[in-house]
């Protein structure tokens, strides 16, 4: 045993050594209200010139400016239909926005005799106006169902555009190459279809179609160092996902599944895997309702970059997630039951993260650390 003075010194030295351990403690955010009265947004963008431009369910494209919200919504956009799940959804900037001015939508497109499908369009923006729209894809087939539109767009670094798609409430139909239904689909960026898509030449697949087996995908991101494509989806009782995108491969649903029926029942092979399908990253068993994901890189929230955010709806939260590479490390719940419903989260040019919650008057947030 050491003597009084030396354990005085041994004191010193493992008070020392301790403060240069690194502690994991959870960080206090404060969410800061920009602007409220939005109704149900659901998607936003940055523009170079500090812009926001925000999707409503409702149909309306509004326009943030100098942290204040314009009053006249943006003009310009084809008929968009509002139909349970579906309207105005995904939005997204070409990567040469700067020049080209060119701004993406995913919305309900509807056809009177056969319904409502997921579409995806373009138009050229400037002052609150968006002119030479053009339409690039209607998944297919149309249904009067009002569910799993998906509708989130991404561009990847070589420059080609996914767009998710939902199951539309008919669960079969992810494992259809012959309906988009819960697939996740590449195309250019002005809509034709990349030859080197994996089912181009299969008998009765539809060339758009990247991979399938998707019940209802409402996130995407591109991994910063990777380039990978990420999505997640929502389960049905329990079991959303977040998935890592591989060309030509089938993720299950409703094969397998780590959820349950609604109210309860087991659903498809009542299996959470099998050897021709691919297994998530990770999974939420009871469901959080995942919606909107980004990855961050700036340096304003420190520790955190590289971490995958998401956020939920029913959990009514921010999960931000630490990843060793591809492999899931830890989650760390941030803003619970503070905003309400989150519908999307995005990292903007000054490395803050913004929020916007789907409410009938929703807001946009600014993550502050306290």
């Amino acid at each position: 045993m050491p003597y009084p003075t030396q354990l005085s010194s041994y004191c010193w030295l493992l008070l020392f050594s301790l403060l240069l351990i690194p502690l994991n403690v959870a960080a206090k955010v404060n969410a800061v209200k920009i602007v409220d009265g939005l109704e149900h947004p659901w998607s936003m963008v940055f523009l170079p010139d500090g812009e926001i431009l925000v999707s409503e369910r409702s149909g309306q494209l509004r326009r943030i400016q100098h942290g204040k919200l314009h009053p006249k919504a943006i003009t310009g956009l084809p008929h968009i239909n509002e139909n349970g799940q579906g309207g105005l959804l995904g939005l997204a900037l070409h990567p040469q926005f700067a020049s080209n001015r060119w701004v993406y939508f995913a919305y309900a497109g509807q056809d009177e005799e056969t319904g409502f499908s997921t579409h995806l369009a373009r138009g050229h923006y400037q002052d609150g106006v968006l002119s030479d729209v053009q339409a690039l894809f209607a998944a297919k087939p149309k249904s009067f169902g009002e569910r799993h539109f998906g509708g989130r767009i991404a561009f990847d670094r070589a420059g080609d555009l996914y767009l998710t798609l939902g199951d539309r409430g008919d669960q079969d139909e992810a494992q259809n190459l012959a309906s988009h239904h819960g697939s996740l689909i590449r195309l250019h960026d002005d809509g034709r279809i990349p030859a080197d898509n994996p089912f181009v030449n299969t008998p009765n697949a539809l060339p758009e179609i990247w991979n399938y087996g998707h019940r209802n995908m409402q996130g995407i991101a591109i991994h910063p160092q990777t380039g990978s494509v990420w999505t997640h989806e929502h389960g049905p009782q329990g079991g959303d996902e977040v998935n890592i995108e591989r060309a030509g491969a089938n993720y299950g649903w409703p094969v397998i599944s780590y959820g349950e029926e609604y109210g309860g029942g087991v659903i498809g092979a009542g299996i959470t895997e099998q050897p021709d399908m691919k297994k998530p990253v990770l999974y939420w068993t009871p469901s959080i309702a995942p919606s909107g994901m980004t990855f961050y890189t700036g340096d304003t929230y420190p520790g955190w970059q590289g971490s995958l955010l998401v956020g939920a709806l029913k959990d009514k939260l921010i999960s931000r997630i630490t990843l060793d590479g591809d492999r899931y490390v830890s989650e760390e719940r941030l803003l619970e039951d503070v905003v309400g419903r989150i519908r999307d989260i995005q990292q903007a040019p000054d490395g803050y993260l913004y929020v916007l919650t789907d409410e009938t008057q929703g807001a946009l947030y600014r993550l502050e650390l306290q």
